[in-house]
């Protein structure tokens, strides 16, 4: 194998990259209301088991696991909020190993609701069960994000108030 080769393979052992579209039957507000609390107090592992999160909305805050007693595991910081349109964060996540990543939503209205475009660019040394597990990771967020938008809005939209 060439040098230019080993380069190119140890490059994409080096990245992740993720993006996954998500559309939503709510306003972008609820949406965005919807995503805060899933990625905060309202987050679960995969077989719907809590984990405690915090999240600081605000530039430069901190988005943690809070494992009480001032506990815990940092994920990142906020790098970008724009109400209602932008979440971005960037940090190791839930790797504890030399690893950054850029984690962005990005929310746009759209006929019917609202789409976020999420995307998770990571660069260092990622271990192969986080890779493999890593979409659907973030798929179970972003529908229980989907979801709770949705659920919120039926129950706006059954006690006659707007969304």
């Amino acid at each position: 194998m060439s040098s230019m080769a080993a380069a190119v393979v140890a490059l994409e052992n080096l990245t992740l990259n993720i993006t996954q579209e998500i559309h939503v039957r709510a306003s972008l507000e609820v949406t965005f209301e919807a995503l805060l609390e899933q990625l905060g107090p309202g987050n679960q592992v995969m077989d719907g088991t809590p984990m405690p999160m915090k999240l600081e909305a605000w530039p430069g805050g901190r988005w943690f696991r809070d494992l009480g007693e001032g506990n815990g595991h940092l994920w990142g910081h906020v790098q970008a909020i724009k109400r209602p349109t932008l979440l971005e964060f960037t940090g190791p996540l839930f790797m504890s190993y030399p690893v950054v990543s850029n984690v962005q939503y990005r929310l746009s209205e759209t006929d019917g609701g609202t789409l976020i475009k999420f995307h998770h660019a990571a660069l260092g040394l990622i271990q192969d069960d986080h890779r493999r597990g890593v979409t659907g990771g973030w798929g179970t967020i972003n529908e229980r994000v989907r979801k709770a938008a949705e659920a919120h809005r039926s129950l706006a939209a059954g006690d006659g108030k707007k969304q």
